[in-house]
């Protein structure tokens, strides 16, 4: 008997069905009940994160720390914070801070007692350092994870760090002592990290400078054990205004900048820094160093230096080439001290102070002990620089101790060297240079690199002016010169430090012009030279020098011979002396009117030689002339602003209010110098606390510019009325012609108004010329008739 059908499926396939859905749904559940699990533990785990770290954040750290949120994924290990702040201990002063930081925990490592984060990113990350002294903000940090000292318990756990970026981070230094601030924007950093059981840290950085133009790259690797460090770094344009900062410190003041270009491969080691093996290219420009912005006292356009192998430890220096382009040096002497110890003390006061300070860090010294250690042993290494190069250089000497403004610069001067090396027996070094206001002057160097005291040196300067040292004659005389050149040549030969020299001197019609007004030190010029001038106007010695260096002599047997001879033999010559000064006087008063500084009207014997040349245009219809005021600008206006303010001076301590200046009085106030004691500190008190270190400075406070290019103006305008008083009449008025003023540095030291004459010439001063010619041509002048034409003079 057959069963029914719904009983056979009840016992057959219908009773499995129903079990395979109760597992199904067992399984379902537990899956539910698994992945609720999860969700529950990462959504409560991120904020959990949150809440814990900036709930102990003071017990562990010391410093409060806040984010916006937090995502942890408990089970891959992935963290991600976001908006992190660390601030300083006690304060709202952000410390650290990211706008977001990521990172992977490898979970398993964890069982073999090692915690290692990888892959950690941090974005636009931002730090700030601050030290006092030798405390730095971060040192609680440091102390309070130091490891505590004495015997471990049990396997220690170790501690990985790898894959690490910064993106785009911004670091703050400041030291508060100082001030110091510095800050590098824009940092990467990506480095493969550092392992527990490894010493080296590697990592490739970009950033750029903070505090002006300029920025850094590079590969930098170091073991942290040893300090044994490798360094490839790209310097682009980096601004150094920073270092201002550090020269403060041993400063009064001053201003500074330059920029920084390097390509340098370096390897060395920290604790030791004669451990160097270095090469590559440094290039700094656009160094200005000095008073302010606008006054420099030394600066350069480029210097460069390619370093072929540099190692101090094993005293190797290659240098392929070293070059400096427009260098500027301005060195002046005040009545206190000069530039360079106004600015850094009394004999380096400030320097030395900022060097003994051990409680301040200086960079500026700090790179200047670590440069003297490098080349300490230059000299006694194997050195080779193929090429050294000055290129159109500018040293500047001015001297504000007298009663005028000395001034003189060597400029362009150029220097350049042949291939120095250690293995040579000679290095040549050759000097040229121009001087302001005329001259040249050249030196050549041959030299032993291997001893300093063993060289041969030949040198010559010609075509000096004599009375651009008329500031010193003047203080040290009361006698100026307004004519005369001067020359000076020799050759050394140092063995061993003992010498060998001949020097020769020469100075060309040397002329003694009137005693100055303000007679401190008599010293009787003319007589003086009566008695060393020797035949054709001028000095002509040979000076030897002998002994060593450290004890030179001087044999003046030639000047003191030609003394002895002219006591005897100059009286036969006066006659001859006297017509050749007059015949040079004709020729100088046919060509020019020479003026004194603040002279207005003309003397005595300007005007006879201008009725004289009235005459002739009379006399001669078709002559005429130009005249060109040439203007001593310079010294015109230096002493304009000395006599207006010694004028001021002598009005408010001698006259009353309602007396006006006289003559004799104007003569008081010229005489007055402007070293004189009360005159000095009536111009300290009106300079008040303003950084002048001068007299003609301190006179400048009293007077505006345009005060004293007025008074210029008018000086001007009084000289030009007083010749043209002289033609005025109809006939002559239509063949002068006034040009307008040009400002020199004459060679006499005196401004003028040259003649020059068209058609016709004064028969008179025609005779001179030629009288003049045959003088030069015969003896005893003819021996100099080569070096007086190469002067540079208005005759």
């Amino acid at each position: 008997m057959h069963e029914p059908l719904g009983k056979i499926q009840s016992e057959g396939g219908g009773m499995k069905k129903p079990a395979s859905k109760k597992w199904l749904k067992r399984f379902i559940l537990l899956a539910g009940i698994l992945l609720l699990f999860v969700g529950l533990i990462i959504a409560f785990i991120s904020p959990l994160t949150k809440y814990f770290i900036e709930k102990y954040d003071m017990q562990y750290l010391g410093r409060e720390i806040t984010l916006d949120y937090a995502y942890v994924n408990p089970f891959t290990g992935y963290v991600y914070l976001k908006s992190v702040k660390v601030r300083e201990p006690k304060s709202d002063s952000v410390f650290v801070s990211a706008n977001a930081i990521s990172f992977n925990i490898q979970l398993r490592k964890l069982f073999s007692r090692t915690f290692e984060i990888d892959d950690v990113v941090l974005d636009h990350f931002c730090g700030t350092i601050i030290q006092t002294h030798t405390d730095l903000n971060f040192n609680d940090i440091i102390n309070r994870f130091r490891p505590s000292p004495g015997p471990k318990k049990g396997d220690p756990f170790h501690f990985n760090m790898l894959h690490v970026k910064i993106n785009d981070g911004t670091l703050n230094y400041r030291e508060t002592i100082t001030p110091i601030n510095y800050s590098a924007i824009h940092l990467y950093i990506d480095s493969p990290g550092l392992r527990w059981n490894l010493d080296t840290l590697a990592a490739q950085v970009a950033l750029q400078s903070g505090n002006g133009a300029g920025g850094i790259k590079g590969h930098f690797a170091m073991n942290l054990k040893t300090l044994d460090y490798k360094l490839d770094a790209l310097i682009g344009k980096l601004e150094l205004k920073f270092f201002e900062q550090y020269f403060r410190q041993m400063a009064r003041y001053g201003n500074f900048n330059a920029f920084l270009d390097a390509d340098l491969a370096c390897k060395g080691n920290f604790t030791d820094a004669e451990n160097l093996t270095a090469n590559g290219l440094v290039t700094l420009t656009d160094f200005h160093f000095g008073e302010n912005a606008q006054k420099d006292f030394a600066s350069f356009d480029k210097f460069v230096m390619r370093v072929n192998l540099l190692n101090p430890k094993n005293k190797v220096y290659l240098l392929d080439s070293v070059t400096l382009s427009k260098p500027f040096f301005k060195f002046e002497q005040y009545d206190s001290l000069d530039n360079v110890q106004q600015m850094f003390g009394k004999q380096g006061a400030k320097v030395s102070q900022a060097v003994n300070n051990t409680e301040q860090f200086n960079l500026i010294i700090e790179i200047g002990d670590y440069i003297k250690t490098l080349a300490k042993n230059f000299f006694k290494s194997d050195f080779k620089v193929n090429r050294l190069a000055i290129s159109e250089a500018n040293l500047t000497y001015s001297n504000f101790r007298m009663n005028e403004k000395f001034s003189v610069a060597a400029a362009p001067l150029s220097i350049t060297a042949d291939s120095i090396e250690k293995s040579k027996s000679r290095v040549n070094l050759f000097l040229h240079s121009s001087i302001k206001p005329y001259g040249n002057g050249s030196v050549n160097l041959s030299i032993n690199p291997k001893d300093s005291s063993d060289f041969d040196l030949y040198y010559n300067f010609s075509g000096l002016p004599i009375c651009v040292f008329n500031p010193y004659l003047k203080s040290y005389t009361s006698f100026a010169l307004d004519r005369g050149s001067l020359e000076l040549n020799g050759q050394w030969h140092v063995q061993q430090g003992r010498i060998q020299s001949s020097n020769h001197l020469l100075v060309l019609d040397p002329r003694v012009y009137r005693p100055t007004t303000t007679l401190h030190h008599w010293v009787p010029l003319r007589m003086l030279l009566f008695f060393v001038k020797q035949e054709g106007n001028v000095l002509d010695y040979e000076i030897p020098i002998t002994g060593d260096l450290k004890n030179p002599k001087f044999h003046l047997h030639d000047l003191i011979v030609d003394v002895a001879k002219n006591i005897f033999l100059k009286p036969a010559t006066t006659l001859y002396r006297t017509d050749v000064k007059l015949t040079e006087r004709t020729i100088e008063h046919g060509q020019l009117i020479k003026w004194e500084l603040g002279q207005q009207s003309l003397h005595a014997s300007q005007q006879r030689f201008l009725e004289d040349l009235k005459s002739c245009l009379i006399n001669y219809p078709d002559m005429r002339i130009g005249i060109y005021p040439l203007l001593y600008t310079e010294k015109e206006k230096e002493y304009l602003l000395l006599f207006e303010a010694k004028k001021m001076f002598y009005q408010s301590t001698y006259l009353s209010k309602s007396e006006v200046l006289t003559r004799r009085d104007s003569i008081a106030v010229d005489k007055l110098s402007t070293k004189d004691a009360a005159f000095v500190a009536f111009l300290n008190k009106h300079a008040g606390s303003h950084m002048l270190f001068t007299t003609q400075q301190k006179c400048e406070l009293l007077f505006g510019p345009d005060y004293m290019n007025q008074k210029l103006k008018q000086l001007s305008e009084h000289r030009r009325h007083a010749l043209s008083c002289f033609f005025g009449e109809p006939s002559v008025a239509g063949r002068v012609t006034f040009f307008a003023p040009e400002n020199i540095v004459p060679f006499n030291g005196y401004s003028y108004f040259r003649i020059s004459y068209k058609a016709e010439i004064p028969s008179s001063l025609m005779r001179a010329y030629a009288k003049m010619n045959d003088y030069d041509t015969e003896w005893p002048r003819r021996k100099y008739l080569k070096e007086r034409k190469a002067i540079k003079a208005p005759l």
